[in-house]
């Protein structure tokens, strides 16, 4: 499941960037019950993207910030609590991880439900009832 961390620069200490993005996959699995499962851990991906204050905006302004996108089966972030859970927990990840330097309002978070059938594990585009069978096993 690719999570998206994309970020003004400058504003989480380059260090820092993927202690954070471990963090937020622990807090995925975590939300969706599945810390440790040896199925989903692997299978939930990170880019984290750094990109220049000329390249981030908010209303078409110039603005520094951190987005997080998820793009998962829709049977994740489905119910409401885990959802509520989840981006709190993130937003609270972020806020600690940028020190100050972003404030609440300017962390932002989105979620992709992907088309059953289209999602890719070990090389085969799974249904969401073959995704979940796989996940069972973990």
């Amino acid at each position: 499941m690719p999570l998206t961390l994309t970020y003004t620069e400058h504003k989480i200490p380059e260090n820092d960037v993927p202690k954070l993005g471990k963090h937020i996959t622990d807090a995925f699995l975590k939300w969706h019950g599945l810390s440790g499962n040896k199925v989903m851990t692997p299978n939930v991906t990170m880019q984290l993207l750094p990109l220049p204050k000329s390249a981030t905006l908010s209303g078409g302004e110039l603005v520094e910030g951190v987005w997080l996108e998820c793009k998962t089966p829709s049977f994740a972030l489905a119910e409401r609590d885990v959802q509520v859970g989840f981006f709190q927990e993130v937003t609270d990840l972020i806020f600690e991880a940028a020190q100050g330097s972003i404030p609440r309002n300017r962390i932002f978070t989105n979620l992709v439900h992907t088309v059953d059938g289209t999602w890719n594990l070990d090389g085969a585009a799974l249904t969401n009832e073959q995704l979940g069978a796989a996940i069972a096993k973990g």
